[in-house]
């Protein structure tokens, strides 16, 4: 198969949608022999995003539309896509080109989440109505939609009426760098760079409000002994976990860091006793897996599609009440068994999560548009 794909933000984007753009390309150059894989962007990518061991051919706009690549990459890459002659584009982030649906080229799309719709109040309202259009328009003109979870799933299918028929459930896996096994001098270089103490607990992800960070401090204030490691972008919600942080006279036992390469924080994961990802909502939860594959155990939100992400090892609190998540740290971090009970378990959950397997799914999810 000859197969197209949005790399606008494979090229460009650091964070979630970024990560799972390349992750697809790596992960298909790796697993996927046989097929010709390109890669469509409206501008040169990021030297530091480049994709080891992706076979690629990369497309830009030519001629008179690399005036406008934002158009481009809206509408008039069609008749770049047709005149590669691709069996399959694949809308890696929610969006798809338009007039696509009138071609030969089938058309993919991969919706991360709803989120904007189940909890608008976390989103001004152009950027609503902006995301609104684009997923509807997508799952609309795509003749199938691959779904991150089975929860994204079931909210396109009640709020979108997409038919079950053409949504197919497929996992996203994460970085090789966290399944790698790290040598017990790189941990310790990490830990003396960040001035880590032992045991703590690790939160990663975008300070947000939806990732709820005020939840864990809240928790922290009731465990003198515990150590507090963030990683992630702030917004300014994070003024916000940062006075409550000195209002709790915390202000020794929470770290923020930043310039966090990705192999630190691979090594982050395992430094870790516990990592917390205690999410209001999520189209999956990426962290979640990163921590069952580096062997560290998760605890997160019940409900919704965080069970999924992190299977039966994994311990479950109410993402409003800061005692359960107390009480919870306080019983895994006690326990060395249990930990390491909840190490196997998330290791195993995680095979599902496997490179091979997602690759094979992706394919499967290519030939039968290509019909």
């Amino acid at each position: 198969m000859r197969l197209g794909f949005d790399a606008k933000r494979a090229f460009h984007n650091t964070t979630g949608l970024g990560n799972y753009a390349r992750d697809v390309l790596r992960i298909l150059a790796e697993h996927g022999p046989g097929h010709a894989y390109l890669a469509y962007s409206p501008r040169p990518g990021r030297a530091d995003l480049a994709i080891p061991g992706a076979r690629l051919e990369v497309r830009g706009p030519r001629g008179a539309a690399r005036l406008l690549p934002a158009l481009w990459r809206q509408a008039g890459v069609v008749r770049d896509l047709v005149a590669d002659r691709l069996d399959v584009f694949h809308g890696l982030s929610n969006e798809l080109p338009l007039g696509l649906e009138r071609t030969s080229v089938a058309g993919v799309v991969t919706i991360h989440d709803l989120i904007f719709e189940r909890h608008p109040e976390l989103y001004p309202p152009i950027d609503r109505r902006i995301y609104r259009w684009k997923a509807r328009s997508a799952a609309a003109r795509a003749r199938l939609v691959i779904a991150i979870s089975a929860q994204t799933a079931r909210d396109l299918a009640e709020l979108y009426g997409v038919p079950r028929d053409r949504i197919r459930v497929v996992y996203q896996g994460c970085s090789a760098l966290f399944r790698a096994e790290a040598p017990e001098a790189r941990l310790r270089t990490v830990a003396a760079r960040f001035g880590l103490p032992d045991g703590f607990v690790l939160q990663v992800g975008t300070i947000e409000r939806r990732k709820n960070l005020l939840l864990t401090v809240e928790a922290l204030a009731g465990l003198p002994e515990v150590s507090l490691v963030v990683v992630g972008r702030p917004t300014p919600y994070a003024r916000e976990v940062e006075d409550r942080v000195r209002a709790r006279g915390l202000d020794g036992r929470v770290r923020f860091l930043s310039g966090v390469t990705a192999d630190e924080l691979a090594a982050l994961y395992r430094l870790a006793a516990v990592v917390v990802y205690p999410s209001l909502i999520e189209g999956f939860g990426i962290p979640i897996v990163e921590a069952l594959v580096s062997g560290t155990p998760v605890v997160t939100t019940r409900g919704g599609v965080f069970p999924e992400a992190g299977g039966p090892g994994s311990a479950y609190v109410d993402p409003r009440d800061p005692g359960e998540l107390r009480e919870t740290l306080a019983a895994i971090l006690a326990d060395p068994d249990r930990r390491q009970r909840m190490r196997a378990a998330g290791f195993a959950h995680a095979e599902r999560f496997g490179d091979a397997r997602i690759a094979a799914d992706l394919l499967r999810v290519y030939e039968e548009a290509r019909g």
